[in-house]
Parts: C-alpha cells; sequence; structure tokens
C-alpha cells in the first residue's frame, strides 16, 4: 500500500472518532424530551378508568321537516292591490303579506251600518206602538165596572198588545242581524289586509299586484323555519327502542352532533319497507350552516338497553402479538395490565376484564414505557 494511501485512512479514522465524541457530549448535554428531570423517568399523560353508559345503535337516515308551511290564503275575495313581501323574505307573525282594493269592502260595511240604522229606526216605531196599544189596554180595564165597558173593545186592546209586541220581537230580530250582518262586512275589511299567522320565511309569491283573487286562492307560501322536528322512517323492529321520551342523538350533513327526544311514533307501517314514522324533537347546538326542511340527518336509533360498563381511552390501549397491553401507573411506576376489550364507545373502549374502576392508565407517552419504568404525570392530567 502507497505511504498516502494510509495517511488518508489514518485521517478518516481521526475525523470519525472525533463526531462520535460530540455525539456522546451532546447526548449527554441534552437528554429525550420523554425523561422528565429526574433520572429515567418518563413523563407521561393519564386518565383514570371511568364507568360509562353504552349505547349501541344503528344508523337511520331522516330529516327535517317544519311544523308550520303551507300557502297563506285570501280570506276574502277581490283585486290584490299590493304584495307586499319577495320570495326569501323573512316575516315575524303579524306583518303585513297583502292588501286587497278595498273600496269594495268599504262600500259593502256602509250598507250594512245603513240596515242597521233601518232596522233600529224600525225597532223604536213597534217600540212606540206597543206603548200607545198597552196604554188604550190599560183605560179598558178601567172600565171593567162602568156601564161604558165592552167586552169586544177590550178583547180588541189586548190583541193590538200582542200584535205590537209580536212585531216590537221581530225588529229586535232584525237588529241583531243586520248588527251580525255589518260585524261580517267589518271582519271583510279586516282581511283585506293579509297578515303572516306564523314567523317565517316566503317560498312562494303566487300572484301579482292587480291580479283578482277568490275566497281561498293562495297569495304566497310560508315556511317556519325555526320550528323543526326530525322525522325518521325506523324498521317495525327497532321502534321498541324508541319509546316516546327517549334521548338519541343526530348528525347533520354539515358534520355537527345533537340531540333529540322521542315524541311519537306514527301509528301505520308502510307495506312495502316494514318502516314506521317517528317524530322525534330536537335540541341544536351550533350548525355549521342554516337549517332547512327536508334537510338530512342520521338518527342513532338503539338496538338495545342502556348498560353501564367500565371503560378506558382509545389511547391507553396498545397491541401486543400476546393480546392488548395498557400500563397502570402504581406508586410512579409503570405496571403493564393485559386487557380483554368489548364495544367501542366514541373515544373509549369497553373493557371486558384487567382494570377496576378509578385506575390511572397512560393515555400519552405509553409507546415508549417497560414494565417497571417510572413515571412522572404531566400537569394537567387525570
Amino acid at each position: 500500500m502507497k505511504p498516502i494511501a494510509i495517511k488518508q485512512i489514518r485521517n478518516l479514522a481521526l475525523l470519525l472518532s472525533g463526531l462520535l465524541a460530540a455525539t456522546v457530549v451532546y447526548l449527554g448535554a441534552a437528554p429525550p424530551l420523554a425523561f422528565a428531570q429526574g433520572k429515567n423517568v418518563m413523563l407521561v399523560g393519564v386518565e383514570k378508568v371511568r364507568s360509562i353508559r353504552l349505547t349501541q345503535t344503528v344508523p337511520i337516515v331522516g330529516r327535517l321537516v317544519s311544523l308550520r308551511v303551507g300557502d297563506i290564503a285570501a280570506r276574502v275575495g277581490g283585486p290584490v292591490e299590493s304584495l307586499m313581501v319577495e320570495v326569501g323574505d323573512r316575516v315575524v307573525k303579524g306583518d303585513v303579506i297583502a292588501v286587497l282594493n278595498p273600496e269594495i269592502m268599504q262600500a259593502d260595511l256602509q250598507l250594512a251600518q245603513s240596515e242597521l240604522e233601518e232596522a233600529g229606526a224600525e225597532l223604536k216605531t213597534w217600540a212606540a206602538e206597543t206603548q200607545v196599544a198597552a196604554t188604550d189596554l190599560r183605560r179598558q180595564e178601567r172600565l171593567r165596572k162602568s156601564a161604558a165597558f165592552s167586552q169586544a173593545k177590550f178583547e180588541d186592546a189586548q190583541k193590538q198588545v200582542d200584535v205590537a209586541e209580536a212585531r216590537v220581537g221581530r225588529a229586535r230580530a232584525n237588529v241583531a242581524i243586520k248588527r251580525s250582518n255589518l260585524r261580517r262586512k267589518q271582519i271583510d275589511v279586516e282581511y283585506g289586509v293579509v297578515r303572516a299567522p306564523y314567523a317565517g320565511v316566503v317560498l312562494r309569491r303566487y300572484t301579482e299586484a292587480g291580479a283578482y283573487v277568490d275566497k281561498g286562492d293562495p297569495l304566497v307560501r310560508l315556511i317556519d323555519d325555526r320550528a323543526l322536528e326530525v322525522e325518521a322512517a325506523v324498521p317495525y323492529t327497532r321502534v321498541n327502542g324508541l319509546p316516546p321520551g327517549r334521548k338519541v342523538e343526530f348528525v347533520l350533513d354539515d358534520g355537527s352532533r345533537h340531540k333529540a327526544t322521542v315524541r311519537a311514533i306514527l301509528p301505520s307501517e308502510n307495506p312495502q319497507t316494514r318502516t314506521r314514522v317517528v317524530r322525534l324533537v330536537p335540541q341544536f347546538n351550533e350548525t355549521k350552516r342554516p337549517l332547512a326542511e327536508s334537510q338530512s340527518v342520521v338518527v342513532a336509533v338503539p338496538i338495545g338497553d342502556n348498560r353501564r360498563v367500565l371503560s378506558v381511552h382509545k389511547d391507553a390501549i396498545l397491541k401486543r402479538p400476546s393480546g392488548d397491553l395498557v400500563y397502570v401507573v402504581k406508586e410512579s411506576a409503570a405496571e403493564a395490565r393485559n386487557v380483554r376489550l368489548g364495544e367501542a364507545i366514541g373515544s373509549r373502549v369497553e373493557v371486558l376484564s384487567g382494570l377496576v374502576e378509578d385506575e390511572i392508565v397512560v393515555i400519552r407517552g405509553n409507546e415508549r414505557l417497560r414494565p417497571g419504568a417510572k413515571v412522572r404525570i404531566e400537569k394537567g392530567s387525570s
């Protein structure tokens, strides 16, 4: 071997030796973050083993339905003077939606008022006639013991009183009829201004200003998008898990989760799908998008009774060839524990054996733990 090659090999060996020494110094000066300040003490996050309620569910697709949606119709006929709303407008109860031309209705109202006054005058006339007839009858009665008394005149006077009283009764009835007719005409004038019967959003306009509408013709379609229920067609084999008052969870198409209470199961079954409609009253949390009628939801329908189970956080579980393993903190040391697991419950898992309630298990830093390793619990961890 040439002298120059031997020299290069020696230089390379010296360089590698220096790098190795520097690495050792660096590692000695900066211990891994996984260790706490004490020597060989691992800093870990922990959580308690807890007893929780387990409900097994099956997802059923449903929808939101409005409790109030329909056509707002004219209550009287007449030409539309103005339509006050546009599609998409939000109204509150009592807002004016449309105004019908009031001229004909005002004229009918004035006529009804005149007819009532005429009937009142007729009543007064017959009341006066009754008083005259009654006075004549009393005069005939006073003549009973005198020679001037006439039985025929007395009977005629009685008949006149009876006739006059009958005419007064008929006149009173006529006044009541005219007063009722006047009130109807007043209501017609009030109905000429069409108001929103409930708060909501205008979905459609059926007419325009200048058009003539008959009584009962639709003017606009209105939906109350804030009075919503959940409706789901549930297989008949699952409805027993949904008694009225049962609380369940549902998910909107934006991913947000909410609670709902079963209100009713409709007593009608679809013969094709063998499902029954269930109505639920929702309690909405914050949503990412505005709610809408017929919006899809997924209802978690229970398929069994609620039961309490022992549970552990899923991050505490380590998969090993010998089975599932969990580290339990005992006297500041990690104790390895084999566990047998059951159903998954969100971020937790049912524990069938191997742990007891309130034991503290490691959920962060457990990947590098070894049985008997010393540990220190992170602040805020429980």
